[in-house]
């Protein structure tokens, strides 16, 4: 038992060292640059620390808050394959943000009625216009063909089933002839098929190129083409359709949108919550500490380390995993302080009771644990179950505090039974043992 307990200790203390690194890398890079300044021998040679930045929502650092609304109504798709065309939209707007180097940006799908809608927040761009120049400047492609009642002076075309969706990449060219800047595109599998029929069907008349709804070009259809690929020629610069091929290659949007609503939180105002609930969490520690220290004395201080080390574990997993840190994430975080400490207060009253039977020391401490795991186990893992079904039909604030609350909730049984259990197990054999008013007994 003594080898266990010190390997347990050893394991607890390297652990703690680990997390505190993780969550705490600048004092120690500041140690490490003093020792050398100093040019202490051997410790003027350590690296520094990696510095692993939490990672703030929308609402704490600040940022963008966009809506657009899908425009079916001007599209092809049916009403059956519109879910699909919304996760494709969301897909393609999260790799356009992604381009600009956002931090994990929030993308989410929203119905109002009998509209489809895209929520997009992009934290710390706080330049409205620059985040709706993100977005907005993705085209929206589609080929569209000659109507049976064509008129040369006025031209009309009605949808085909190729759109942008389709599109494997594109790329510049330059006409041979005139160097006028050329767009080249390629289609996928399926796309190459599409244009293969259309291009069939359409032999001896005009296939129109369509972006964000404008005509961009409309050439007459010689003969099939077969192999998916494709060009677009019109009156814009190199720097235009330069632009053009890149805001293709970061995906063409499968349904037009229309942005509705945009919003801006300042950056201060983030801080300003983010520092009341640094200060909310830290004031429930301390409450925490004092109300375990003053009913169970020695056990509720171990309780307390053991809190304090659970506190490290789950900052630094934040960090590491990582998660977006929102509002409701922290106060998920919080929250879990008191959970966490729940595990304990069952701990302590089961071992009082084995106390009272006559049992010694280490007796009531294991019975304790182990009467008491049923328990614990079930209730936090009712608790876990919440968390999932709020992740799975929650918006993105609701699972950020779900995802925070499941992270607390397994740190947490942990924290009480293997490194509070490693502390008691210290002390068993030793003279505080025999202390009776130190374990409330």
């Amino acid at each position: 038992m003594e080898n266990k307990v010190k390997n347990n200790l050893i394991f607890v203390g390297i652990l703690t060292v680990v997390v505190f690194c993780l969550v705490f890398p600048q004092p120690i890079n500041q140690g490490i640059n003093w020792f050398k300044e100093k040019g202490v021998p051997l410790l003027e040679k350590l690296p520094n620390l990696p510095v692993i930045n939490f990672k703030l929502g929308l609402d704490l650092q600040g940022g963008s808050h966009l809506v657009y609304q899908a425009d079916f109504a001007s599209s092809t798709i049916v009403a059956k394959d519109q879910k699909e065309a919304m996760q494709g939209l969301r897909d393609v707007i999260e790799r356009r943000v992604n381009l600009f180097g956002v931090a994990e940006p929030q993308v989410a799908i929203q119905e109002a009625g009998d509209k489809q809608r895209l929520v997009v927040d992009l934290s710390g761009v706080t330049d409205v216009n620059k985040a709706i120049e993100m977005i907005g400047k993705t085209p929206y492609l589609d080929f569209r063909q000659q109507t049976a009642d064509f008129n040369a002076e006025n031209p009309t075309f009605e949808a085909t089933q190729l759109n942008g969706k389709y599109l494997k990449k594109a790329d510049l060219g330059f006409n041979q002839q005139t160097m006028a800047p050329e767009i080249l595109l390629e289609f996928n599998s399926d796309g190459a098929e599409l244009f293969r029929q259309i291009t069939a069907k359409n032999v001896g008349k005009r296939l129109a190129i369509f972006i964000d709804n404008s005509l961009i070009s409309a050439p007459n259809v010689n003969e099939e083409i077969a192999g998916g690929k494709a060009q677009i020629t019109g009156q814009f610069s190199v720097q235009e359709a330069r632009n053009m091929v890149r805001n293709f290659n970061s995906g063409a949007l499968p349904v037009p949108i229309t942005l509705i609503s945009q919003n801006t939180i300042g950056p201060s105002l983030g801080m300003v919550s983010l520092n009341t609930s640094l200060k909310a969490g830290l004031f429930g520690f301390l409450a925490v500490c004092i109300f375990m220290i003053g009913f169970y004395r020695f056990s509720g201080l171990l309780a307390s380390v053991a809190l304090a080390i659970y506190s490290l574990i789950l900052l630094s997993l934040f960090k590491v995993i990582p998660v977006t840190l929102t509002l409701a994430g922290v106060g998920a975080a919080i929250l879990s302080i008191g959970m966490a400490v729940d595990a304990n207060v069952l701990i302590f009253e089961r071992q009082k009771e084995e106390r009272r039977k006559g049992e010694n020391f280490k007796t009531s401490l294991e019975n304790g644990f182990s009467r008491a795991w049923p328990s614990i186990r079930d209730s936090n893992f009712n608790t876990l179950i919440i968390a999932l079904i709020m992740f799975i039909f929650g918006t993105s604030f609701v699972k950020g505090f779900a995802v925070a609350l499941s992270l607390g909730v397994l740190v947490s049984m942990f924290s009480a039974i293997i490194i509070t259990k490693t502390l008691m197990r210290f002390f068993i054999g030793t003279k505080l043992e025999k202390i009776k008013w130190l374990w409330r007994q």
